[in-house]
């Protein structure tokens, strides 16, 4: 085969603005009229746990189960999705990159870049736990969990590890090109942060009034009431909805000071760098209970 490194990653820990970030893009580089519901993602971005590639990976109906086998096939896998489209495309994982038992699970042979979204723990814990379908103590507790993963039915596996350990193992890949955004800076000034991502990173021309249109088609009450009308695949069968509240600053109201404290403790390294911001109002939080 010709030259493969050409994915480029859209990685995040889970509910942290991948689906976003997605459809954005979609609707900034796709013909007006063209860019797909959020449903309908895959004509414009592909992700690592799709189960076709999986099948035609295994020359079957892929359903094996364990772990170990996810990691055989796993490498053959990021090939073909490599392979599934001419030049760089754009590629959703919730992976970490790094190596489990010898297999590169982000393989630097078909990687061409990443972009990289997070989101501030305390806001995530909340998030997380209404997808994992569980209370925000034992989300914070996966979230603090280095062998953390997430799978299929069939055995397709996200290997999330730690909130901190994710964040690091993006930003500090040797030699991989990437570009980190915050959730909560999206939110804030979506244009300025899409600007920086298209024209400092990605090197493409920044179209103002196109990108206007496509902030506007893609704000968390429109990829809200599309979910409502259209359902939404992706969407946990145990989960009521994908979109909730998409704001931040939540914590304050769905976090006791506890859970603060809980999580302060355990990525506050990682906050200083990120969320230095937020070190002085969760310290006041967490001492109030």
């Amino acid at each position: 085969m010709s030259d493969l490194k050409r994915i480029i990653w859209l990685a995040s820990y889970p509910k942290s603005g991948n689906t976003w970030m997605r459809s954005l893009l979609a609707h900034y580089f796709m013909p007006k009229g063209q860019a797909p519901d959020i449903n309908h993602l895959r004509q414009f971005t592909t992700g690592d746990t799709r189960q076709d590639f999986y099948d035609k990976a295994a020359g079957r109906r892929y359903d094996d189960g364990s772990f170990e086998a996810w990691l055989n096939i796993r490498t053959r896998v990021i090939e073909l999705i490599a392979a599934s489209k001419p030049g760089h495309h754009f590629v959703k994982t919730h992976c970490q990159t790094k190596q489990l038992e010898g297999v590169d699970l982000i393989p630097p042979r078909y990687t061409a870049a990443a972009i990289y979204i997070l989101r501030n723990p305390f806001d995530l814990a909340p998030s997380f736990a209404r997808h994992q379908s569980t209370d925000i103590d034992s989300a914070i507790e996966r979230m603090c969990d280095s062998e953390a993963v997430m799978g299929t039915e069939t055995g397709i596996y996200d290997a999330l590890g730690r909130w901190d350990d994710h964040i690091y193992s993006w930003t500090h890949a040797p030699g991989l090109p990437h570009h980190v955004i915050r959730y909560e800076d999206m939110l804030a000034k979506p244009a300025k942060v899409m600007r920086s991502l298209l024209g400092n990173f990605l090197r493409v021309p920044v179209d103002p009034p196109k990108l206007a249109a496509a902030i506007k088609a893609t704000t968390f009450e429109a990829m809200k009431k599309q979910e409502e009308t259209l359902g939404f695949v992706e969407r946990p069968d145990h989960m009521q909805s994908f979109f909730a509240k998409g704001q931040a600053g939540v914590w304050r109201h769905d976090l006791t000071p506890a859970q603060v404290g809980r999580i302060r403790e355990a990525f506050l390294p990682t906050l200083e760098t990120w969320y230095p911001e937020l070190l002085d109002e969760t310290e006041e939080f967490a001492r109030a209970g």
